[in-house]
């Protein structure tokens, strides 16, 4: 009986896919286009569009959605569920912080895609929310001709109680430095972790 009562309600959720991707927004402030890493573009479906936005923008979010068939006319579209904003400033330098705080944290994944390095961290609070930025600590001419960039998380937990683990997640915009870099250099991505003190990772551009 049980069994049966419950198939009357079964409800068959579609496929989604959830990505850090880019949002484009209209000239009326709508979300209408995803952009995926690997430069996918999806069209979305009037609906469930996130509105309010600054229009003619583009925004690092998490996305939740759900790849629609082809109508063979207007390329590939997809309908939105959900957004979640993503952490992603411009790393500055050093000499533009009043101070560097490197507050721990815990890595749960960290990866580069195309023009991002994106990460997914958990940081302990409960009251309190925490500044995270990027700290650009220069480029450097390696002995091979290749170049390093070295990067740092900033992360001020503003003293808050460490409570429980909030999930943040963090893209930096490699975009910003197309004209510096070269296929090869190094990128070297340091933070202050729980586990393993101040530690760090390597990419390759």
């Amino acid at each position: 009986i049980l069994l049966s009562a419950c198939g009357k309600e079964d409800y068959v959720y579609p496929n989604l896919l959830t990505e850090m991707t880019c949002l484009k927004t209209n000239n009326e402030g709508y979300g209408f286009q995803i952009l995926t890493d690997d430069g996918t573009v999806w069209n979305l479906r009037e609906g469930n569009r996130p509105d309010s936005l600054t229009a003619d923008s583009i925004y690092r979010v998490v996305s939740r959605f759900a790849p629609l068939p082809s109508n063979g006319n207007s390329g590939q579209e997809a309908t939105a569920y959900s957004f979640q904003s993503v952490i992603a400033p411009i790393p500055r330098p050093e000499s533009l912080f009043e101070s560097i705080h490197t507050d721990p944290v815990s890595i749960q994944s960290i990866w580069q895609s195309k023009n991002y390095l994106n990460m997914i961290l958990l940081i302990k609070i409960k009251e309190k929310g925490s500044k995270l930025a990027f700290v650009d600590q220069g480029i450097s001419t390696n002995e091979d001709g290749t170049q390093t960039l070295t990067l740092m998380l900033y992360h001020n937990r503003n003293n808050d109680v460490e409570g429980y683990d909030q999930k943040y997640y963090l893209s930096v915009p490699l975009w910003h430095y197309q004209d510096k870099l070269h296929k090869g250099d190094q990128i070297v991505f340091k933070l202050n972790t729980y586990k393993e003190g101040m530690t760090s990772r390597t990419f390759t551009y």
